[in-house]
């Protein structure tokens, strides 16, 4: 049963070129149908894209949760109230995930469809230290079938963030697949966070800082702007530009939180240096929100998690040892036509389907697939 799961959930990745997700039920009201949009564009070919399949709705907290109780205590330090603040996002969630072109560059601008899906996901805490946290996200989802009938658990590990306390030693994408290392001054890291975004392979993303802010109503983190590699669930249907440069802004709330991106869609050169004629095609607005549910069973994500995590505990390991080693990488997702996310997807459900875990084997497996997809190019001790 379990590796019938994790196929279907590996097949949505190959056929569909982006996460599993679920589509929101049609509205029979047009005018509450899409809130927010291009008054003034024909847009009778602009329904959203995304998931296509549905599932059952879980129920929603209407109560301040524990942690939100926890992050607004009296007695907490500036310091541990951040800490709480990000121990916040863990637990159990409805997630919907939306993202519209909101401002066009080129005079014959036409937006492209928004995105728009959802999924239930719960977030882990894989590390819990002082001044360092990491969470883990997981997909479990119920299809509802042709018959009515509901699927077993889909399980998917998705993204992850880790944060870490006045950080100097990040980073930042270039583009055309290379990280650099940046060390910003100490003076300007003080009181801040660094969150680091992690794919689904544990691959990079972006990391930015920024300062925590508590509010009585909400507490609020905003990073500073970064460029990042194109999303899955825009390379698998775009190639007229090459990363986004964007900034996010976090915001935990009573019962859930929400994460905001501002986005530029930008066009650079094999270096890296933006297109001197279009920088940029369009700006684009996302909003992923996280409600906290009850009565959703999660017990599938927690079996995989506890039979795939020393696999995967292992993969953070290499990338940590090659950020350690190089103060530049070169990493390619896909060499020769194999792909390092879905090998990697490929060797965990081998190992959630037998429920046994080789490291050795793990650890030359890991090592092959570094050794074809990542390249180090400037060495850490390099001046």
């Amino acid at each position: 049963m379990r590796r019938f799961l994790l196929q279907v959930s590996l097949a949505a990745w190959v056929m569909g070129g982006a996460m599993p997700a679920l589509a929101y039920e049609d509205s029979e009201d047009e005018a509450i149908d899409y809130l927010f949009g291009w008054p003034f564009v024909d847009t009778s070919n602009m329904a959203p894209r995304g998931g296509t399949t549905s599932g059952p709705m879980p129920d929603t907290v209407s109560e301040p949760t524990e942690s939100w109780k926890s992050l607004r205590a009296d007695d907490l330090s500036k310091l541990e109230r951040d800490r709480q603040a990000i121990l916040a996002m863990a637990g159990a969630y409805r997630t919907s995930f939306e993202f519209l072109e909101t401002v066009g560059f080129a005079p014959d601008f036409s937006p492209a469809k928004p995105y728009r899906s959802w999924a239930t996901e719960y977030v882990y805490v894989l590390v819990d230290e002082p001044e360092f946290i990491s969470l883990q996200h997981i997909l479990v989802m119920v299809i509802e079938q042709e018959d009515g009938s509901l699927s077993d658990p889909i399980v998917t590990k998705h993204w992850r963030q880790d944060w870490r306390f006045e950080d100097t030693d990040l980073h930042k994408y270039a583009g055309n697949g290379v990280w650099a290392r940046t060390t910003p001054p100490e003076e300007e890291v003080v009181g801040t966070w660094s969150q680091a975004v992690f794919q689904v392979d544990d691959s990079p993303r972006y990391e930015s800082f920024g300062k925590w802010q508590h509010h009585p109503t909400h507490s609020v983190w905003e990073g500073h702007e970064t460029r990042r590699p194109l999303p899955r669930r825009e390379f698998s249907v775009r190639d007229d530009y090459d990363l986004l440069l964007g900034s996010n802004r976090h915001t935990i709330l009573p019962t859930g939180w929400t994460h905001e991106q501002d986005n530029l869609k930008m066009v650079v050169d094999e270096d890296g240096s933006p297109d001197p004629v279009t920088p940029f095609l369009a700006r684009e607005f996302g909003v992923n929100r996280y409600e906290r549910i009850i009565g959703f069973d999660f017990s599938a994500g927690d079996e995989y998690w506890e039979e795939t995590g020393p696999f995967w505990s292992m993969v953070r390991e290499k990338w940590a040892e090659t950020f350690e080693a190089w103060d530049s990488v070169e990493f390619a997702a896909t060499v020769d036509g194999e792909s390092m996310v879905m090998t990697l997807f490929g060797k965990a459900m081998e190992i959630a389907g037998s429920g046994e875990f080789d490291a050795e084997q793990a650890e030359a497996d890991i090592d092959a697939l570094f050794e074809r997809h990542v390249t180090g190019l400037t060495p850490a001790d390099e001046q």
